[in-house]
């Protein structure tokens, strides 16, 4: 039968991006659907605004949103529309998807975090499970994320280190913070171990992309140089210009299409101006980020498949995980500070570029017996001003406004520089975290829109207390003043996983070990559905390197290479 493209890829993020640059290499014809705008470098620019208080680069909550449900006070489930509660669930929905706003640290996950149920036994309540591929499947991934969309970083020797295959980063380290320097001295006095953190930013000019201009402004801002290593920057924009490889951005994929025989045949898309289309391929490969590719999957309904793609057993938008710990500061006050620290904490703009492994197994009478632990990240607060001056209008006896919200925002910005930390640890999947389609709240296209249950366990708030107790004792080591933390079961929205695990068992599992379902020979998932659990680092390296395992196992399928150019995309 004839196709349109060899490949249609839903999605433009880490999962999708290397699926598409793989393929078009490899020769064949790739369509990427994306459902958000394709913005260039000069669209970025470091306007707080633009950025973070308005939806520039996600969904009006009005048009789209989610309803979420959570646990009250008294134990009950209760739901809300996101457009509701303003809890924006929405990741980056532009060409490159959230990869375009992320922070860029990059860390590995360990060969511990493949066997968590092997290494640590089950947890009453935990769906726990091994993976079906170990670290060594993908550390040759891990690897080629180092040098096709540019990892910068200095290995140094630690006892948390991961096997490599290569010494070192194919980038130096990103300019440091002299505070890099205080937390170095802090750790050795205190006998641990400071790491530097590898990021997923260009030092200089390389790939084809510019190197850092150091602004201060990366997370959760898209990046004006190219530096920053996201899927638009660093691969789909190298995939089109192979000339085998169309990006269709305002493409919002409303369903997959099947035959009789269960396979794909078509995705049914509406374009910019709301007309309904549809493409078709040999292959499709679903990369939406975990909700909406449980979203879809489930609406996309068929003759052998009843209750949506790959559901035939129930697992579609099981076992969902967001990343678990917590958060905590530390304030540094200039004049408390010798002259020279003073000069060094004012300046702005390099990285902190400090984590700890120290815990990243913890064993400790208090758990009972060895469990995992997490990881501790230093970075400085977020410098978006709005959102600093506004968290100012609070005091211990309610409102600040006149003469005194004026002194005590000026004293904010003016008399310190605060240094945080961020917590990392396992979400364990359970069965009170899932994503459904909700019976009647629609999204602008008349389409049900993801039904997302926020239940934790109560194992992660453990071990994210135990780990921000560690990482206030080093902020207290060092001098800080007014050191504080927080845990919370609520999830970060930014940091989401599984919905379809792979594994071995079809009764137990939505994809193989190659992530294809089992279900649909011609069907894959590449985002971060596919992890069963999620590891203590955030989740972005290893979603592109498990996407470029999976590219070659398509490749492969497909008979290798094309020695010829292939089929040049079909243009509506």
């Amino acid at each position: 039968m004839s196709t349109d493209f060899d490949i249609c890829v839903i999605g433009s993020g880490a999962g999708g991006g290397a699926v598409a640059w793989t393929l078009a290499e490899a020769g064949y014809s790739v369509v990427v659907l994306e459902k958000g705008p394709w913005f260039k470098e000069q669209d970025f620019y470091k306007d707080e605004i633009a950025c973070c208080r308005r939806s520039s680069y996600t969904p009006d909550l009005r048009d789209e949103r989610h309803v979420l449900e959570y646990q009250d006070d008294d134990g009950d489930w209760v739901s809300e529309s996101s457009y509701e509660s303003g809890w924006d669930f929405w990741n980056g929905n532009c060409v490159g998807g959230s990869s375009n706003l992320m922070s860029g640290f990059f860390h590995r996950m360990k060969p511990i975090d493949f066997h968590l149920l092997s290494s640590f036994g089950p947890i009453d309540g935990a769906n726990v499970t091994d993976w079906p591929i170990d670290y060594q499947d993908l550390e040759p991934y891990y690897e080629k994320v180092e040098r096709v969309v540019g990892v910068s970083g200095r290995v140094i020797s630690h006892p948390h280190a991961e096997p490599r295959s290569t010494k070192d980063f194919p980038y130096p380290p990103t300019h440091e913070h002299p505070i890099s320097g205080w937390i170095d001295q802090a750790c050795k006095e205190m006998e641990l171990q400071a790491v530097p953190v590898p990021r997923a930013v260009l030092p200089h000019k390389a790939l084809g992309r510019n190197g850092c201009s150091y602004t201060g402004f990366c997370g959760s801002y898209g990046c004006s140089t190219g530096a920053k290593g996201s899927s638009r920057a660093a691969l789909i924009d190298r995939a089109v210009a192979t000339s085998r490889c169309e990006v269709r951005p305002h493409a919002m994929v409303s369903r997959l299409l099947s035959d009789k025989r269960g396979r794909v045949v078509a995705a049914e898309y509406y374009d910019k101006n709301d007309e309904l289309r549809r493409v078709d391929a040999g292959i499709y490969v679903v990369a939406c980020q975990a909700i909406e590719s449980a979203r879809l999957l489930l609406r996309s309904t068929g003759p052998r498949h009843k209750n949506g793609l790959a559901n035939g057993q129930g697992l579609v938008g099981k076992n969902l995980l967001f990343s678990a710990g917590g958060s905590g500061t530390g304030e540094f006050f200039y004049k408390r500070l010798s002259k020279q620290q003073a000069e060094q904490l004012r300046i702005r703009g390099p990285f902190v570029n400090r984590a700890l492994y120290d815990w990243y197994e913890i064993d400790d009478p208090q758990f009972g017996g060895r469990v995992k632990g997490g990881l501790i990240e230093f970075l400085f607060k977020h410098p978006n001003a709005i959102s600093r001056a506004n968290s100012q209008k609070w005091g211990p006896d309610g409102l600040i406004w006149g003469r005194a919200l004026k002194d005590r925002v000026k004293a904010h910005f003016s008399e310190a520089r605060y240094l945080r930390f961020e917590v990392f640890c396992d979400w364990l999947p359970g069965d009170d975290c899932f994503v459904t389609l909700d019976p009647e709240e629609r999204d602008k296209w008349g389409l049900p829109v993801a039904r997302v249950r926020l239940g934790y366990h109560s194992h992660d708030l453990k071990v994210g207390r135990y780990l921000t107790e560690r990482g206030e004792q080093l902020l207290s080591w060092m001098g800080a003043e007014n050191v504080r933390s927080s845990v919370s079961g609520d999830p970060p929205a930014n940091l989401v996983a599984g919905g379809c695990r792979f594994g071995h068992d079809p009764k137990t599992s939505v994809l193989n070990a190659d992530c294809r379902t089992h279900e649909v020979e011609n069907l894959y998932v590449s985002d971060g559905s596919f992890m069963p659990t999620g590891g203590s680092v955030p989740y972005t390296w290893t979603i592109y390197a498990n996407a470029f395992r999976v590219a070659d196992r398509i490749v492969a399928e497909l008979g290798g290479p094309r020695k010829s150019p292939g089929k040049k995309p079909f243009v509506v």
